[in-house]
């Protein structure tokens, strides 16, 4: 295996920006590359994003492998993976991480099967194992209950998709320097099966979850489905988004784009307000990442207090309903 060599990482743009998930991707990769003590590559594809391949150099990138061409404006499977293909039969790098985004869980697939070798999907870490040098790949199974750490030693490039939101982004240093590698490859590579009949968003304003700063989230606490609508009336005065633990999902309440947790979307925001959640360690691990974190709850050892800065003991039915006139109130009388 001593002919693959360095780490590389599968940029996401959107509209010819790049998305912070390409920064997160790069904050991890470059611990490993270092670790490994080889370069940092990051694949680029899209059209008109030159200026995106700078960036990426600008957080942490050795070296940006560029592919613009306007059939790869929006992600596309058949063109992707068949550019990402060529690509790392040419280069042979021995790690390829993207995103656990829609696109990465569509892309990382295609790919992996395409090169024979293992790919393992919605990791939350990844390391170096001492002495052997390969990526330690670590992620929820059996329901999230616990944690398994995968390997794989005998095929390459060893490959995994990350949670976005699971590690901050790379700091940005406009000092750095880096290559550019332009690519261009046959008309072929870019034919696609599919055609792009537009774009939606979700509706139910689970869509901005996991970029949202304020996250509002329902748990198995309110009782009943009735009474989500203090919570998403909350979270619309506050400006952010409605979040759900697992049980709240399953009972059909709210549906699967709000779920947080192992199982669910990985979030980060300012301000995470968790009402009638008990806090089970799945759902823990998908909202550490909040800065400030206040829990309502009417059991005294709910275990999300233990995590909260801020704990309101008491009756959601009681609590939420005044919270919001409250808030509805301080938001009329800043009106000019």
């Amino acid at each position: 295996m001593e002919d693959w060599q360095g780490v590389w990482i599968v940029a996401e743009q959107g509209q010819g920006k790049l998305k912070r998930v390409s920064f997160e991707l790069l904050g991890r990769a470059r611990k490993l590359a270092d670790k490994l003590g080889v370069p940092l590559g990051a694949v680029l594809l899209g059209h008109d994003v030159e200026g995106g391949a700078q960036e990426l150099i600008y957080h942490g990138a050795d070296r940006v492998y560029l592919v613009d061409h306007p059939s790869l404006a929006q992600f596309d499977p058949d063109p992707y993976a068949r550019c990402l293909e060529r690509l790392v039969r040419e280069e042979r790098p021995a790690i390829v991480v993207a995103a656990a985004t829609t696109s990465g869980r569509t892309l990382m697939p295609i790919l992996a099967a395409r090169l024979h070798t293992g790919l393992t999907a919605d990791c939350t870490e990844l390391d170096i194992e001492e002495g052997t040098g390969l990526l330690l790949q670590t992620r929820p199974a059996i329901g999230g209950n616990v944690m398994a750490t995968i390997k794989t030693p005998d095929h390459r490039p060893q490959m995994a998709t990350v949670r976005p939101r699971s590690y901050p982004p790379a700091p940005r240093d406009p000092w750095r320097t880096g290559e550019v590698v332009r690519l261009d490859f046959p008309e072929e590579v870019f034919a696609s099966r599919f055609r792009l009949l537009g774009l939606e968003k979700p509706e139910g304003g689970a869509a901005n979850i996991e970029d949202a700063d304020v996250v509002v989230a329902a748990g198995k606490g309110l009782g009943r489905p009735d009474r989500l609508r203090w919570v998403q009336e909350l979270a619309e005065l506050l400006g952010g988004a409605v979040g759900a633990s697992r049980p709240v999902v399953d009972q059909g309440w709210l549906p699967y784009p709000h779920q947080v947790g192992l199982s669910g979307k990985t979030v980060s925001p300012k301000l995470y307000i968790a009402c009638g959640v008990s806090g089970a360690i799945q759902h823990l691990a998908g909202m550490r990442g909040a800065e400030l974190v206040i829990a309502i709850n009417k059991d005294p050892r709910a275990q999300i207090f233990q995590v909260a800065n801020l704990a309101v003991v008491g009756d959601l039915a009681e609590i939420l309903p005044r919270l919001v006139r409250r808030l509805r109130e301080i938001k009329g009388s800043s009106c000019p």
